[in-house]
């Protein structure tokens, strides 16, 4: 019984940490990949409850500027300047740099935190369980910090 509790626990753990990975490479493969996609600047002129617009800037010159829109989240407000990876084949940009990209993994980090106290109490792995959490928690904050 005790093998199949163990089971139990570690295929929950594992789900959550796919799941996050899952969650977060929706977003991260536009920054992390970012060769060969379009880069410039979003300079954002009006926020709504969810995302925030305004005029895009091209890196390359010769490319067409438009209006994007980004989330909201990472945008910070009005008159701000972000640098952004437009998604292709849209109007939707995704914050660039090491904040896009700490940005894109949130969903991983709160994954890694729900997934600790599973692996701490069910398995009975405190180490492993602590690593989790401190992998989490840390990458939280790192994303506080850098937007």
């Amino acid at each position: 019984m005790t093998h199949v509790r163990n089971a139990a626990m570690a295929l929950v753990a594992l789900l959550l940490v796919v799941a996050g990975v899952w969650a977060s490479w929706a977003s991260a493969q536009h920054v992390l990949l970012g060769k060969g996609r379009e880069h410039g600047t979003l300079t954002v002129t009006a926020c709504g409850e969810d995302a925030c617009s305004g005029p895009y800037v091209p890196g390359d010159p010769g490319a067409e500027r438009r209006t994007l829109s980004i989330g909201r989240s990472v945008a910070a407000g009005p008159g701000m300047t972000v640098p952004v990876v437009v998604k292709p084949g849209t109007d939707e940009g995704v914050r660039a740099g090491w904040g896009g990209g700490l940005h894109a993994w949130l969903p991983l980090g709160g994954a890694l935190l729900l997934a600790a106290p599973l692996v701490g109490g069910g398995l009975r792995l405190p180490r492993t369980a602590w690593s989790l959490a401190g992998l989490g928690g840390g990458l939280l904050v790192a994303t506080f910090f850098a937007l």
